[in-house]
């Protein structure tokens, strides 16, 4: 399975056709794709997931070595340097980054003091280093956008503000959009945390679920990631926020959880959001130091499309060690940044044989993705080729792994985002598949209602 599938890939970015209908199998995209073997992959994943590598945590030492393992796989293939360094082209993209610890966390509503990791948790950058009294409004979905805003009937200024997530729904369609099709604002808690600090709000409070349960399954599954040292980038700040449970809020509101969950079922120009605020004093202190990290990017130049340049992604980094314990991320995502190596192995040597692809191909890992999907931010807010363009970015997140859904039917990939801002790339997909590898195409993961949140949880989505 693992030979053929890169079938896939090949046929698409050697012709650089956009298949709407059924297609011949391709000899030359055979010829290089069996050049990708279960054996090549399997000796580079035991390299960069060894103990040596020290679980690959962006920023340190371990991280490094799997970095210059990588740059030289990329000489060796033939793949061109494309990033400006002092002494010339070089393979990595090199950024800083924030490193940060909590120190002392803590709210306080009225003089009865809630526990960090285990009341609420929070995410970002938040910086309350003193203790701070504030007010506390209601700001329903915080959205700031031109056909809906929650803030045309609210003020945050120098307050605390309470959000729900998603976004506002009548009749089927989204008041953001005007269509069944929800946006942006509805499962990117960063994009309300930002809007609301543009607002002067001293801290964003995030609702969890609409149960007391929701919010200790939500806390159970992020609470060790949450206890390790967090990193932010140091060009910008990104929204931060304290993430809390319905019943916190109701009690920070002075009302029910029953009777703040009814607000979200109406439109902001209903609701007036008239709450009164308990005291609430809160403290978030945060210990920093800076670490460098980079993202190494090789390209294999395409021929008459060259000036459009398809991103091929995944990320190399993982979480590190604890102790003696380490996080060998063969799966997660040591699987995916093999891929990358092979991947551009082959495309290198079938243009050495005059048959490389159209479109430049940059075959790019990237780092910190477990530290917030940082490193391929940081490549949308300083491309090495301009975005607009980038045909598309195809992201690799773990390959081999049979969960319980497939047991016994190894012969399935779980497809996400493929439909979300063209339905070209789908038909590709389907078209190819069907040439090629007949693999299951598992959708489920790909709805727009997922509770997972996959689509927005891993690089693709910068």
């Amino acid at each position: 399975m693992t030979k053929i599938n890169f079938l896939l890939l090949f046929n698409l970015l050697i012709t650089g056709t956009a298949f709407t209908q059924s297609i011949p199998q391709d000899s030359i995209a055979m010829k290089y794709a069996s050049t990708i073997t279960a054996e090549e992959l399997s000796e580079h994943l035991h390299i960069i997931a060894a103990d040596s590598m020290e679980g690959r945590e962006a920023g340190e030492p371990g991280q490094k070595k799997a970095a210059d393992y990588l740059v030289k796989q990329f000489k060796e293939a033939g793949l061109t340097p494309v990033v400006k360094g002092e002494n010339g082209l070089q393979y990595f993209q090199e950024f800083e980054l924030e490193k940060k610890q909590w120190e002392e966390v803590y709210i306080d509503i009225n003089g009865s003091r809630k526990e960090f990791l285990k009341d609420f948790y929070a995410y970002g950058d938040i910086y309350l280093p003193e203790a701070t009294s504030m007010k506390i409004v209601f700001g329903g979905f915080g959205i700031d956008s031109e056909k809906y805003s929650d803030y045309s009937y609210i003020d945050v200024k120098d307050k605390g503000v309470i959000l729900f997530m998603g976004e506002p729904i009548v009749n089927g369609k989204s008041l953001v959009t005007g269509t069944s099709s929800v946006s942006d604002w509805a499962n990117d808690w960063r994009k309300k945390s930002e809007a609301a600090m543009k607002k002067g709000a001293k801290a964003v409070f995030i609702v969890v679920g609409s149960s007391q349960s929701e919010f200790n399954n939500r806390l159970g599954l992020l609470k060790h990631h949450i206890e390790q040292p967090s990193l932010g980038f140091t060009h910008k700040k990104s929204g931060g926020s304290i993430f809390i449970p319905i019943t916190m809020a109701a009690e920070m509101l002075k009302t029910t959880p029953e009777k703040l969950l009814q607000h979200k079922e109406l439109p902001a120009s209903t609701k007036k959001y008239k709450f009164k605020s308990a005291n609430v004093q809160a403290k978030v202190d945060v210990k920093k130091s800076i670490i460098k990290t980079e993202n190494v990017l090789g390209l294999i130049e395409g021929s008459d499309k060259k000036e459009e340049v398809i991103v091929i992604t995944a990320h190399y980094d993982h979480i590190g060690q604890e102790g003696d314990s380490i996080y060998n991320g063969a799966d997660d995502d040591g699987s995916g940044t093999v891929a990358l190596i092979e991947l551009g192995e082959a495309f290198a040597e079938a243009k050495k044989a005059g048959h490389g692809p159209r479109r430049s191909i940059l075959i790019m890992p990237v780092t910190a993705e477990e530290k917030g999907l940082l490193g391929s931010e940081y490549y949308s807010d300083f491309p090495v080729f301009p975005l607009e363009n980038t045909v598309a970015n195809l992201n690799i997140d773990m390959i081999g792994r049979i969960d319980e859904a497939h047991e016994g039917n190894p012969d399935y990939v779980y497809i996400i985002g493929s439909d979300r801002l063209s339905t070209d790339l789908h038909k590709i997909n389907e078209n190819a598949n069907a040439t090629y590898t007949q693999l299951e195409l598992d959708y489920r993961y790909n709805s727009k209602d997922d509770p997972n949140r996959f689509y927005y949880r891993s690089d693709h989505y910068n």
